[in-house]
């Protein structure tokens, strides 16, 4: 069983086109046994595929070729997940969202509204 890269990421439902998974390929973006491989990269049983997608490194096992893609309840006979907890934690991390309340009709924001607002953008990314 042989089957490239980019078809086998699709397949077992990492992206949800293969253009997508291309893109992610061609961007150094995922790595086959350690090495940062290209799309048309052929993948064997026993491959240990390293994702990065966001924040969040995915790590998978494959454990079987396949022809098509699969539903996702039985992406689990194709590639073992060997994700870290920690790193699906990051998935799930609470976002910090902050709402600028203006008056409705009061246009855009003027240079020192900017500034104030830019000001208050830095203080939260320095907690």
């Amino acid at each position: 069983m042989e089957l490239r890269l980019d078809k086998y990421l699709w397949c077992i439902r990492v992206f949800k086109t293969r253009s997508e998974a291309t893109e992610a390929c061609k961007g150094n973006k995922v790595q086959v046994n350690g090495v940062p491989s290209k799309p048309s990269k052929e993948v064997k049983v026993g491959d240990m595929l390293v994702i990065r997608k966001g924040p969040v490194e995915l790590t998978y096992r494959v454990k079987a070729g396949l022809h098509s893609r699969v539903g996702a309840a039985l992406v689990p006979e194709y590639a073992e997940n060997l994700t870290p907890a920690a790193e699906l934690d990051k998935l799930h991390a609470p976002k910090e969202i902050f709402f600028v309340k203006r008056d409705k009709g009061t246009g855009r924001p003027t240079k020192k509204d900017r500034r104030t607002l830019d000001a208050l953008w830095d203080a939260m990314d320095e907690n």
